[in-house]
C-alpha cells in the first residue's frame, strides 16, 4: 500500500472526526453531517496519498451514513455505464459521491469488508465494467472535454488507474477481453454495455500496439465482428456508404457477405449495424435465397423461413434496422427454435405488426431508447429478440427477478401466451390476470419493487415487468393471511399449468431455520436426480428459489431462478443446467461453488453446477403432488451428508435448529 503523504495524512485525520460525528448524527441529522465528510474527501481525492486514505475508509464512511438518502445508498442497484459521466459533473460533491462509492466498492472487492447486499464477485464486476467503459484513461487518451477539466481528468485518471492497480490487473485490457468473451457466452439480450466496452477497445487499438501485446486477436475478433465483420465494411465506411457499395457487388461477393455477417453473429452473438443494413437491402432487392444465408439458418430455420416467408419479410421491414440491429439474431433464433410452427404464433406476430401502442407506453419507450427508431418498433424487434433468446432475459439493476424470470419462461416454454400479454400492456397499458378465479388488472394496482418501468432492461421487459410486477405483489398480498410461503400459491398460477403445484421449502418461514431439511434434499433427489427419480427428465421449467451467497459462502438474499434440465456433464458427473434472471450467471457463491456458464455442457444462457452444490443452495423448488413423497430410490446418507454440509457452512449457519447437529459432529 503507498505510504500516506504529509498533506493526505493531515486531511485523514480531519476525515476520521467527521466521520465519527456523522456516526453519532441521528437519522434525522445525517444530511448536516454528511457536507463535512464530503468536503475533506475532495480535497483528498486530489493530493498524492488521499485516494489510499479514502479506500481505506471506505466502509466506514458508509457505515456512517454518508450516502444516505443519495442514489448511492444501494450499490446493488447502481449502473458501471452511468460512472464516467457522473465523475464528468460540474457538481464537486457529485463527483466525490461517485469517487467514495467506487472505492467503498473496491474495498468489498478486495475482501476488506463485507456488505449487506453486494459480495465480492458482484462489486468487482462493477469495477471491471467501469474500467471497460472508461478505457481510454489507461491510454492517456485526451477528450476536448478532459482538456477543458485538466483537474478533473488527473482525478479521473489516477482513480480509474488506483482501482485497476488495486484488484490485480496485470494486463487491463486482456482482462476485458476475456470479461466479454465470458459474457457473450451467456447471450445476452442487452449488449448495450458489451459494445461500449468494445468500442472504448477498438479505440485503444488505434493507437499504435497500446501495449495489448497477445491479448490483440481476442480483441479484434470483438471489434471486427462490430465495426467490419465483412470485407465490404471492413473500412467501417458508414450505412449509407455501404449501402451504396452493394450496388456493384455481384452475386458471388453477395453471399460472401451474407456468410461474412452470419458467421460473426453467431461467433459473438453480437450483431454489427453493417448486418442490419445488409438483411434490409437483400430482403428488399435481391434474391430471396441471401436472407436465410444472411441469417446463417441451420435446417430447422430455413424450414421456417421458407414456410413464412411473407411474414418474415415484414417482420425484416418493420423490426430489423441499423438502430435496433440485435433484432437479426433474434429472428434468426426465433426460427431456430421453430417455435412458428406452433399455431397460434404466425398470427400472434401478425396482430403486433398492426398493434397501436397507447401513448404512455409509447413515451416510455422513448425514455429507455430514444426516439431513432419508432416505440413499436423498439417492442417488435424487443419482442424477436426475447422469443429468439428466452434465456437472454436480464433483470437489469431491479428487485424483479420474479417478472425476468416469468417473461424468460414463457418465452421458452409458452410464447404465445407472452406475446398475448405484450399486445395487452402495448395496447392498453394494463395486463389482465386471474389468480385462483379472482382476475387481477395492473392498472388498478399500486407500484411493487419496481417503482418505475426499468431502463437497463430490454424493449419487453421495460413494457411488462412494471405490471407484471404489480400483479405478483397483489398475488401475495392475497396469500399473506394465509401462512406460509406464499408461493405455493402464487407460483403456478403465476407462471402456468406445467408448475409442480407442491411446494416444498427448506426452512421454517416464520422462524427462518432449518425445518426437516432432510426431507427436504430426499424429495429433491426423488424429484429431479435421473438415478433416483426412475430416468425421468424435466419437461417444463421449473422455478425455485436459492439462497445466494458471496465468494466468502456468506447470505446475499433469496433469489428466484428456473431448473432447465438435469444432465450429465462431458465428466459424467450429474449437473443441474438452471436460468438466472441476473444479468450475468457466473458466480462465485463460496467454497469453491463457483456457477459455470459455459464448458460444462452448457447451452448459452444456461447456468449449471454439480448437483449437490446446487441442492446446496436451493431453499424452494415445486413437485408434484400426486407423486407420494418417498417414492423414488432411496438417497445415500453421503449424498445428504454432503449437501448439508455445504448447506450449514454457507447460507444454514445461522438457520441450524437446536435438534439438527452441525455436520460432522458425532
Amino acid at each position: 500500500m503507498m505510504e500516506t503523504r504529509p498533506e493526505a495524512a493531515r486531511l485523514a485525520d480531519t476525515l476520521d472526526v467527521a466521520i465519527e460525528r456523522l456516526a453519532g448524527a441521528r437519522p434525522f441529522a445525517k444530511y448536516r453531517h454528511q457536507r463535512p465528510v464530503l468536503d475533506v474527501a475532495s480535497r483528498l481525492a486530489a493530493v498524492p496519498g488521499g485516494l489510499d486514505v479514502l479506500f481505506e475508509r471506505g466502509l466506514a464512511m458508509e457505515a456512517a451514513g454518508l450516502f444516505l438518502g443519495s442514489d448511492w445508498d444501494d450499490p446493488s442497484r447502481l449502473l458501471p455505464q452511468l460512472v464516467g459521466q457522473t465523475l464528468q459533473s460540474p457538481d464537486r460533491l457529485t463527483v466525490v459521491l461517485e469517487v467514495t462509492s467506487l472505492l467503498r466498492l473496491l474495498a468489498i472487492a478486495s475482501g476488506g469488508g463485507a456488505h449487506f447486499n453486494v459480495h465480492a464477485e458482484h462489486a468487482r464486476h462493477f469495477l471491471t465494467q467501469v474500467l471497460a467503459l472508461n478505457l481510454r484513461h489507461f491510454f492517456d487518451q485526451t477528450s476536448e472535454a478532459d482538456r477543458q477539466d485538466n483537474a478533473g481528468a488527473a482525478l479521473r485518471g489516477n482513480l480509474f488507474r488506483f482501482i485497476a492497480e488495486h484488484i490485480g490487473f496485470q494486463d487491463v485490457l486482456g482482462i476485458l477481453v476475456a470479461e466479454i468473451w465470458r459474457i457473450l457466452e451467456q447471450r445476452p439480450i442487452q449488449v448495450g454495455p458489451v459494445k461500449e466496452m468494445i468500442t472504448q477497445i477498438a479505440i485503444a487499438l488505434t493507437r499504435e500496439d497500446g501495449g495489448v501485446g497477445r491479448e490483440r486477436l481476442g480483441a479484434d475478433r470483438l471489434v471486427s465482428a462490430l465495426f467490419g465483420p465483412t470485407n465490404e465494411c471492413l473500412d467501417d465506411p458508414g450505412i449509407e456508404a455501404y449501402l451504396t457499395r452493394l450496388e456493384r457487388l455481384d452475386e458471388t461477393a453477395l453471399r460472401r457477405e451474407a456468410s461474412g455477417f452470419a458467421r460473426a453473429m453467431h461467433d459473438t452473438g453480437l450483431v454489427s449495424d453493417y448486418h442490419a443494413g445488409f438483411l434490409r437491402w437483400v430482403s428488399e432487392h435481391r434474391e430471396a435465397s441471401l436472407v436465410p444465408e444472411t441469417l446463417g439458418l441451420g435446417g430447422t430455420g430455413l424450414d421456417c423461413f421458407w414456410k413464412f416467408k411473407p411474414l418474415v419479410d415484414k417482420l425484416i421491414a418493420a423490426a430489423v434496422y441499423p438502430q435496433t440491429p440485435q433484432a437479426v439474431y433474434g429472428l434468426a433464433m426465433l426460427l431456430e427454435r421453430g417455435v412458428l410452427h406452433s399455431a397460434p404464433i404466425a398470427p400472434a406476430l401478425e396482430r403486433q405488426l398492426s398493434m397501436n401502442l397507447q401513448a404512455g407506453v409509447a413515451a416510455r419507450m422513448e425514455l429507455a431508447f430514444g426516439d431513432a427508431v419508432s416505440a413499436h418498433t423498439r417492442v417488435l424487434a424487443g419482442t424477436l429478440e426475447v422469443v429468439g433468446q428466452p434465456l437472454g432475459v436480464g433483470q437489469g439493476a431491479n428487485p424483479t427477478c420474479q417478472s425476468a424470470r416469468a417473461i424468460a419462461m414463457w418465452a421458452l416454454n409458452d410464447p404465445d401466451f407472452l406475446l398475448h400479454l405484450i399486445c395487452q400492456v402495448g395496447e392498453f397499458d394494463s395486463l389482465l390476470m386471474h389468480f385462483e378465479g379472482k382476475a387481477i388488472a395492473s392498472g388498478d394496482l399500486p407500484a411493487g419493487l419496481a417503482a418505475g418501468a426499468p431502463i437497463d432492461a430490454d424493449p419487453v421487459s421495460v413494457l411488462l415487468v412494471p405490471h407484471l410486477d404489480r400483479v405478483y405483489a397483489e398475488m401475495g398480498r392475497i396469500c399473506a393471511p394465509r401462512g406460509g410461503d406464499p408461493h405455493r400459491w402464487i407460483n403456478p398460477e403465476f407462471h402456468g399449468w406445467w408448475v409442480a403445484r407442491d411446494c416444498v421449502v427448506a426452512v421454517d418461514v416464520l422462524t427462518g431455520r432449518l425445518d426437516d431439511y432432510e426431507a427436504f434434499v430426499t424429495r429433491f433427489c426423488q424429484g429431479y436426480h435421473p438415478d433416483y427419480n426412475g430416468g425421468r427428465p424435466v419437461i417444463h421449467p421449473q422455478p425455485a428459489g436459492i439462497a445466494v451467497t458471496d465468494a466468502s459462502a456468506r447470505f446475499v438474499g433469496w433469489h428466484a431462478i428456473s431448473i432447465l434440465r438435469v444432465a450429465q456433464d462431458t465428466e459424467g458427473r450429474t449437473r443441474i443446467y438452471f436460468y438466472n434472471p441476473n444479468n450475468d450467471s457466473g458466480q462465485d457463491w463460496g467454497d469453491g461453488v463457483t456457477v459455470s456458464t459455459h464448458g460444462n455442457g452448457e447451452r448459452h444462457g444456461e447456468a449449471s453446477l454439480v448437483f449437490e452444490q446446487f441442492v446446496s443452495r436451493l431453499y424452494l423448488f415445486h413437485d408434484d403432488l400426486i407423486r407420494p413423497a418417498g417414492s423414488g430410490a432411496p438417497v445415500p446418507a453421503q449424498l445428504f451428508e454432503d449437501i448439508r454440509t455445504m448447506a450449514v457452512e454457507s447460507w444454514a449457519a445461522q438457520r441450524i435448529p437446536d435438534d439438527l447437529p452441525l455436520a460432522g459432529a458425532q
